[in-house]
């Protein structure tokens, strides 16, 4: 058996102890993200991520290369609205690697050789994501969803952007920004090491005092402008379609997250027997849906042959409708939760899955665990599904890539 807890503090600690657990992981997670890059810097806080798992620290060239060197694995994430640095290790370095991990997001050391390293490492991602229509079109997706919004750029900048930052720019975003945001600690394994308190891991009490003292100043979401006609390639192409949902704290989230299970792609759901089974007209696709602080999105995604991108909508804004009118098959809408639920389950069973996931969802909530989440979805009926769904409808809208010229 599991105990999951919650101990409060500058830093929050969210534990899930089990004795039988041969690995301990610990993921620190930040609330700012990529929407909090400032006018001209897109892509600030992804490299902010970048120098702070390659910098030395602590007497050991990086984070990242002394916990590899244990023969752990450990790595970075930056999102819209978050940011995770995690480690997983054998539980005799637990506490020396969780030092480590406060030291290097808190008191990193600028270092000019590092930063330009790490911008030609971005670089590298970047031309990447441009060379796959998969990435491109989901950040078009979200650059129409949320036209001239923070939500709409893209996470990993851009190389012009990329190209300015200095280590000073690079400073001020970890002194105004992350050291600022809220900050949470998830530690999952045997044991919770002693490190985990941030005081006991020697971290400088004036330093803790600032965290959590700002929220993300942002300006609210405007209106999406008029659907746009697809504009689709004479080759294969991928599809980004969907609508804005609800945040991330709001209680109808499940409602979106299960209506994404009723149209995603598992052989039980609807969309897969109307899309895959009926018309045949998609090999690949899947749904999910994304809260972030003030509003969110729900997408499907789907590679398209050419000719066949108006038949897909066709069918996928079908599916919606019909639930939007008639509400979800009892069948099915048990099943969806099912799935849902089992999501959640899954990644609680593998520790680095469940640090990642206990750290988006438990950050800046007072009180949750992953048995409330099942509980959540188990609520979910009809006719929240049915409301879920005639958002999206009415709302909906799609972006192709490779777009036409």
């Amino acid at each position: 058996m599991h105990q999951f807890t919650r101990l409060d503090g500058p830093v929050p600690v969210v534990s899930l102890i089990d004795e039988r657990l041969s690995t301990t992981t610990i993921c620190l997670a930040s609330r700012y993200g990529a929407q909090q890059d400032p006018a001209g810097q897109c892509g600030l806080a992804h490299v902010l991520e970048h120098v702070v798992m390659s910098s030395p620290v602590g007497g050991v060239p990086s984070l990242s290369e002394h916990v590899e060197r244990l023969g752990g694995h450990a790595n970075a994430e930056t999102g819209l609205d978050r940011m995770l640095f995690y480690a997983q290790v054998h539980p005799d370095d637990a506490e020396d690697v969780t030092g480590l991990l406060y030291r290097a997001a808190l008191q990193p050391r600028w270092d000019e050789d590092v930063l330009e390293r790490e911008k030609r490492a971005v670089f590298q991602e970047l031309a990447a994501a441009a060379a796959d229509p998969s990435d491109v079109v989901q950040d078009a997706f979200l650059a129409h969803l949320f036209p001239g919004h923070p939500l709409g750029h893209p996470v990993g900048g851009t190389r012009t952007d990329v190209e300015r930052f200095s280590t000073a720019s690079v400073a001020a975003a970890h002194r105004e920004r992350l050291l600022t945001a809220s900050l949470s600690v998830i530690v999952v394994g045997p044991g919770l090491p002693r490190t985990a308190n941030p005081l006991a891991a020697g971290m400088d009490p004036q330093t803790l005092t600032a965290i959590g003292t700002t929220a993300a100043a942002l300006p609210p979401s405007p209106p999406p402008g008029p659907p746009e006609a697809v504009r689709w390639p004479a080759e294969f192409a991928w599809v980004c379609a969907g609508a804005r949902s609800v945040p991330d704290h709001d209680p109808r989230r499940p409602h979106f997250n299960v209506l994404a299970q009723l149209l995603g792609a598992s052989p039980s759901s609807l969309l897969y027997r109307r899309l895959r089974g009926e018309a045949g007209l998609a090999y690949t696709f899947q749904s999910w849906n994304r809260g972030y602080a003030d509003t969110g999105a729900w997408r499907v995604l789907a590679g398209v042959e050419p000719g066949n991108g108006d038949a897909v909508l066709d069918v996928i804004r079908a599916a919606l409708d019909e639930i939007a009118r008639h509400g979800p098959d009892p069948d099915d809408l048990a099943s969806a939760r099912r799935q849902e639920q089992m999501r959640v389950l899954t990644a609680v069973d593998s520790p680095l899955d469940c640090a990642r996931y206990l750290a988006l969802r438990s950050s800046g909530f007072a009180s949750w665990s992953p048995t409330d989440e099942v509980a959540y979805i188990e609520a979910v009926n009809a006719d929240d599904v049915r409301k879920a769904a005639t958002r999206i409808r009415d709302g909906f809208r799609a972006v192709a890539s490779p777009a036409a010229p």
